[in-house]
C-alpha cells in the first residue's frame, strides 16, 4: 500500500483491464530415436527445418549397427514431419555405445602431438578434415619512424623476414612495461629470442612480416551433406580466433556445441609450437613448411587432409534407451520434462524392433500421461496383417495415444526407390497443419499425406470397417482424392475420450488456462478474487466459443464457470484452496455423414 508521507500531488498507475489468458501452442512435437550423429544427452535444440536437423543430428543416410545397415527413420520422419506443416520440433537422440571404445571417430597430427575427434560418436564422424595455410600480405611499414605491424592483433602468428631473419615464426604479445609489441618465438618464460618492434629497422624493400592462417574444411559423409569452412584461423592458444578455440572440447557457448562437429586437442603452449607441428607433415612428399610461403603454390600444395576413423553407430537401440534416465544430462525421453512446448510425442522406427515395441510404446504412453499435456502418436509395426495390428491395439489403452496403420510409402531420395516408413512422423506434420489451418479443436483427419505414393497395405472400405472400431487410424486411397489419413481415434476405452481433437482440445484448454492464471497464487482468497478468476476463465471461453470451437446457440449453451461458495468449502478456504469449476461443451468430428433418401409423390407436400 503507498504511503502519503509529505503533502503533494501523487501519481499512480492502475489497472481497470480484468487479466487475460492466451492459447498455448498445440503443434511443437518431439521425437525420440537413433541418428547418424549430435547430442544424444541434456536438453535437445529446437529445429524449425529439416536443414536444422542435417547440420546437428547428420543426413538420412542408413545407420550401421555391428556391420547391419537399417533405413535412418528418424531422419526420414524428421523430413516428412516439415514436409506435412510441422514448425517446430524437438529431437532426442538416443545412442548405445559398442562394446570397445565410445564411437566418436579420430585422427592425429604430429605423433599425437595434436588429437582430432568427432564432436559425437556415429559413423557420420568419419569425416574428413582439410587445413589450408595462407600467408597474408606483408603487413610490416613505418609510421613516424617506428616500426609496425598493420592491422595486426595480440597472438597472431607472424612470418618474419628481415635482416639475418629468413621466414621465422613468431607469435605477437603485447608487453605492459614498454607499452608495445613483441615478437615472440619461445615458451613464455624463455624471452632470449624475443624482438621489440621497436629494434627492428625497417626495409620497404627486403622485410616482410605475413599472418599465418589456416582455413579449416570439414566434409562429413553423407550423399547430402555439405563441406563447412573455417576460415582464418590462428594457432595460439590465446587467440579469439583459435583451433583451440573453435574447436574446443568444452564450448563456452550452444553454437559450437551443435554445429561445430570437429574437436582439436594439444598440450602445447604457444602458436609457434603447434604450426611446427602442422608445419612438419608431408604433402606429396614435401614438407608444408618448404611450400605454404610460395606466394605462386597452388591450394592444393599447401592443404592437409586428415580423415577420420572408427566413428560407430554403436549397438541397436533398446527400450531403456528410448526411456532414458535422470542425472546432470537427461537422457531419452527424460530430456523432454524440461520442455513445455512439447505437445506431440513420437518415437518413428522404435516399431520395427517387434520384441520391444510394446516396452517403447509403454514409455510413450507413460510419459504423456506424466506431462499431462501430450499426446503420443503410436506407429504399428511394419508388414502387419489386420489380425496382427488388432492384437497388437489389443494391448494398449490410454486417454494420451492414437494408433495408426499401415506405414507410408514414399521415393527414398537416396535410392530412388520405394521405401516404406513409419506413419508417425507424417501425423505430427499433419496435426501440426490442422492446428494452424483449422485450430486443435478440428479433427486432423481427411488430410492429405504429403511425399506418400503408397502404402505398405492399401486398405479398403470392409478392412476399415474392422479396424476403425477398435481405435486403429487407418490410411487411405481415394480415387481422385490421393493419400489421406482416414481416422482420428484415441486409442482409450473411455468414450468420453474418443477422438484426437477432443483429447488435444482439451489439453489446449487445461494448459493455457493453467498458464494464464499463474497471477493468481498467493493473492487473498476471498469474493473479489473469485469475481477475478470467474471473469477471466470466461472471457478466454467466450473467445473460443465466438471461434467456433464450442457447441451451442449462444454462450451459456457452449460453457459455464463457477468460482464461488458452491465450489468451495469453509475447510478448502482455510486450507488455502481456491477451487473453480469449468464446464465445456466441444464440437466432435463428423464421422458419419447420413443422407436419408426417399421417393416423393407429386402431390405430397415437403
Amino acid at each position: 500500500m503507498p504511503e502519503y508521507l509529505a503533502p503533494g500531488v501523487y501519481i499512480e498507475e492502475t489497472s481497470f483491464r480484468p487479466k487475460t489468458i492466451e492459447g498455448v501452442s498445440t503443434s511443437t512435437a518431439g521425437f525420440v530415436g537413433p541418428a547418424r550423429f549430435g547430442p544424444f544427452e541434456g536438453v535437445p535444440e529446437l529445429l524449425t527445418s529439416f536443414t536444422d536437423f542435417e547440420r546437428t543430428y547428420g543426413g538420412i543416410d542408413q545407420l550401421e549397427y555391428s556391420e547391419v545397415k537399417q533405413d535412418n527413420y528418424l531422419a526420414h520422419s524428421v523430413r516428412a514431419y516439415f514436409e506435412n506443416g510441422g514448425k517446430r520440433l524437438y529431437v532426442s537422440r538416443i545412442y548405445s555405445p559398442p562394446t570397445d571404445g565410445d564411437g566418436r571417430a579420430g585422427s592425429s597430427i604430429g605423433q599425437d602431438k595434436i588429437k582430432l575427434a568427432a564432436r559425437y560418436p556415429g559413423k557420420c564422424g568419419n569425416m574428413t578434415v582439410d587445413f589450408l595455410f595462407k600467408a597474408g600480405q606483408n603487413i610490416m611499414g613505418k609510421e613516424s619512424d617506428r616500426t609496425v605491424l598493420r592491422g595486426a592483433s595480440e597472438y597472431d602468428l607472424i612470418l618474419l623476414k628481415i635482416t639475418d631473419i629468413d621466414n621465422k615464426l613468431y607469435w605477437l604479445e603485447f608487453n605492459k612495461g614498454k607499452n608495445t609489441f613483441k615478437l615472440r618465438e619461445k615458451n613464455p618464460n624463455e624471452e632470449e629470442d624475443d624482438l621489440f618492434l621497436s629494434d627492428v629497422n625497417y626495409s620497404e624493400q627486403t622485410d616482410t612480416a605475413k599472418i599465418i592462417t589456416v582455413n579449416v574444411t570439414i566434409d562429413m559423409p553423407g550423399k547430402f551433406s555439405s563441406p563447412v569452412t573455417f576460415d582464418n584461423l590462428s594457432f595460439h592458444p590465446g587467440h579469439k580466433r583459435s583451433l583451440g578455440k573453435v574447436f574446443s572440447e568444452s564450448p563456452n557457448d550452444r553454437f559450437t556445441e551443435l554445429y561445430v562437429p570437429l574437436t582439436i586437442k594439444t598440450e602445447l603452449l604457444n602458436s609457434k609450437d603447434i604450426a611446427d607441428v602442422f608445419l612438419d607433415e608431408e604433402i606429396n612428399g614435401k614438407k608444408i613448411r618448404d611450400t605454404y610461403t610460395n606466394d605462386t603454390s597452388k591450394d592444393s600444395e599447401r592443404t592437409m587432409r586428415k580423415v577420420l576413423s572408427d566413428g560407430n553407430d554403436g549397438k541397436k537401440p533398446e527400450a531403456v534407451d528410448y526411456e532414458g534416465s535422470d542425472g546432470i544430462l537427461k537422457k531419452g525421453l527424460k530430456t523432454f520434462e524440461d520442455i513445455e512446448d512439447i505437445s506431440i510425442v513420437a518415437a518413428p522406427g522404435s516399431s520395427s524392433d517387434k520384441t520391444q515395441v510394446q516396452t517403447i510404446l509403454s514409455h510413450l504412453i507413460t510419459h504423456c500421461e506424466k506431462m499431462r499435456y501430450r499426446i503420443a502418436v503410436l506407429d504399428c509395426a511394419d508388414k502387419q496383417a489386420l489380425s496382427e495390428v488388432r492384437k497388437y491395439r489389443g494391448q494398449l489403452d490410454s486417454k494420451h495415444a492414437a494408433l495408426y496403420y499401415p506405414w507410408v510409402t514414399i521415393l527414398d531420395p537416396l535410392t530412388n526407390e520405394k521405401l516404406n516408413l513409419p506413419p508417425s512422423g507424417f501425423v505430427a506434420g499433419i496435426y501440426a497443419r490442422n492446428d494452424v489451418e483449422y485450430g486443435v479443436h478440428k479433427a486432423p483427419a481427411n488430410e492429405i499425406v504429403k511425399l506418400a505414393i503408397g502404402f505398405d497395405i492399401m486398405l479398403n472400405k470392409a478392412q476399415q470397417d474392422v479396424l476403425n472400431p477398435e481405435a486403429i487410424n487407418c490410411f487411405r486411397f481415394f480415387e481422385g482424392r490421393g493419400y489421406r489419413l482416414w481416422g482420428a481415434r484415441i486409442i482409450t476405452s473411455d468414450p468420453e475420450w474418443k477422438y484426437v481433437n477432443l483429447r488435444r482440445y482439451f489439453a489446449y484448454l487445461e494448459r493455457s488456462i493453467d498458464k494464464g492464471t499463474q497471477w493468481v497464487v498467493f493473492e487473498n482468497n476471498s469474493e473479489r478474487i473469485w469475481a477475478n478468476v470467474k471473469s477471466t476463465v470466461e472471457d478466454f471461453l467466450y473467445s473460443e466459443w465466438k471461434s467456433g470451437h464450442l457447441m451451442g446457440e449462444s454462450s451459456k449453451e457452449a460453457y459455464f464457470v463457477r468460482c464461488d461458495r458452491s465450489t468451495m468449502t469453509q475447510n478448502d478456504i482455510d486450507n488455502g484452496r481456491l477451487i473453480c469449476l469449468i464446464g465445456v461443451a466441444p464440437v466432435r468430428p463428423a464421422e458419419f455423414v447420413i443422407f436419408r433418401i426417399g421417393q416423393k409423390l407429386l402431390d405430397a407436400k415437403a
